[in-house]
């Protein structure tokens, strides 16, 4: 078992709740953690955390970012989401769950400054950045450690806080040993979270877990599934090849490997 302080990076066998080195209480503790090297790394609530970082009265308040009252929520922070209020919801009806919400009209070319200077970060760490979003991209560090001097585990949480302390805004951390299960994982720990899930208990984590965490599996495939039976990934792990095929077509196979937390590169 390793454990890594997210305060001040000390990297060990030594695991318990505060780290033995600065006393901090941001440790994040796994067997795999000084194996793995494929991350997703998403900024927690991006729009409305770059307009708090520029308006500090507003740091405890809940705070909308989109249109006017026919607009839609382009984006929330995390108190505004506490009181019901979600990306793409009719603007009406968040101003009536969160009627107290300061409304601020999107600001693009600021949010788009703010993700070019995160990219950066990320293009320092490693070439093998693949970007999903303004707000999110995968990092491959595989074989980084000489450069860096450090595990990549380690050099994430480096940049989490160099991204908090340069940007101003914070981010989320999900490692694994391949992209689909990084994604599941960033998921799992928000907001300012370091989530992990290594490969050999890939499959028992996500067993349980509802066919719709996988990315790609949307609503109406999702009925689909619950419509044949399928509602947990468990339930197609326990499919082989031939059945998958029979099932799903020739992605059927794909599908059950996807539900076991394995995909065809990193």
């Amino acid at each position: 078992m390793f454990a890594l302080c997210r305060d001040c990076f000390r990297l060990d066998g030594t695991v318990s709740r505060r780290c033995a080195t600065c006393g901090g209480g941001r440790v994040v503790a796994h067997e795999e953690l000084a194996r793995l090297s494929v991350a997703h790394v998403d900024c927690d609530a991006f729009y409305a955390s770059v307009e708090k970082r520029d308006r500090p009265d507003l740091v405890d308040k809940p705070v909308i970012v989109g249109g006017g009252q026919r607009g839609v929520v382009a984006a929330c922070c995390y108190v505004a989401r506490t009181r019901g209020v979600r990306s793409a919801m009719p603007m009406f009806k968040a101003l009536a769950l969160c009627p107290d919400a300061v409304v601020i009209r999107p600001d693009f070319s600021k949010y788009s400054e703010a993700s070019r200077r995160i990219r950066g970060m990320m293009e320092a760490l490693t070439p093998l950045v693949q970007p999903y979003s303004i707000d999110e991209a995968a990092l491959d560090l595989s074989g980084t450690e000489a450069l860096h001097g450090a595990p990549p585990a380690a050099v994430l949480a480096r940049f989490a806080k160099a991204v908090e302390a340069e940007v101003g805004v914070t981010v989320s951390v999900g490692l694994a040993p391949n992209r689909l299960l990084a994604k599941i994982a960033v998921e799992r720990d928000k907001p300012r979270g370091f989530a992990v899930i290594g490969a050999e208990e890939a499959a028992r984590v996500l067993a349980p877990e509802p066919v719709t965490i996988l990315p790609g599996v949307g609503p109406t495939f999702a009925a689909k599934l619950n419509g044949m039976g399928f509602t947990t990934l468990g339930q197609l792990q326990g499919l082989d090849a031939r059945e998958a095929a029979r099932r799903f077509g020739e992605e059927g196979p794909v599908l059950v490997a996807r539900a076991r937390g394995r995909m065809r590169g990193p």
